[in-house]
């Protein structure tokens, strides 16, 4: 991991452990997850909000006027608009993205979830994703949830990672596999 990617999640780390042990110890766990569910949607959509997050240019007063404004018009909980308000004081803003990935690993946690990441040639109906949600679920022990995504380089089939595991049942994998042992033979 390079340097600055590390101190960024060491950052972030200390941020969501404050965070999420704040929202324990007020029996808030389902708020903090709407809240972080609502700002990851947010940074994937919105390229002016990840762009504010991360200039250097902003001032300190401007990024947290923007960031309140942002928390405001997203209806967050004041635990998560108070931590933005002090992050954006302290110029953490940019570490926003892991702060987010970590609480969700850490409430995932709590409830004793695994995320599964599942790329699909095509987009899974919601009959297909409960039943491999059923599978995961009966392979990892624990309640999966699907975090799912199309890649159509896939041709046909999935992959699926959870944790350090991953399974590929996909065609492009399938053909690599017949290149490869065409080219051993030949």
């Amino acid at each position: 991991m390079s340097e600055p990617a590390s101190i960024s999640s060491g950052i972030a780390a200390r941020y969501a452990q404050a965070v999420f042990d704040l929202a324990r110890e007020d029996n808030a766990l389902i708020s903090l997850e709407s809240d972080v569910d609502a700002l990851d949607a947010a940074l994937k959509s919105s390229a002016d909000l990840r762009d504010m997050i991360g200039s250097p240019v902003l001032t300190r007063d401007t990024q947290g006027k923007a960031i309140a404004a942002v928390a405001a018009r997203m209806g967050l909980s004041p635990l998560v608009a108070n931590t933005l308000a002090l992050m954006a004081t302290k110029r953490r803003l940019f570490v926003l993205p892991q702060l987010v990935a970590d609480l969700r690993a850490r409430i995932a946690e709590e409830k004793g979830e695994v995320t599964a990441d599942v790329a699909s040639a095509s987009a899974l109906s919601p009959q297909q994703a409960a039943a491999l949600a059923e599978t995961l679920k009966q392979s990892f022990g624990k309640t999966v949830k699907l975090n799912t995504t199309v890649d159509e380089t896939l041709i046909g089939g999935l992959v699926v990672k959870v944790g350090s595991k991953m399974i590929d049942t996909s065609i492009r994998a399938k053909l690599a596999s017949l290149q490869n042992a065409m080219k051993e033979v030949g």
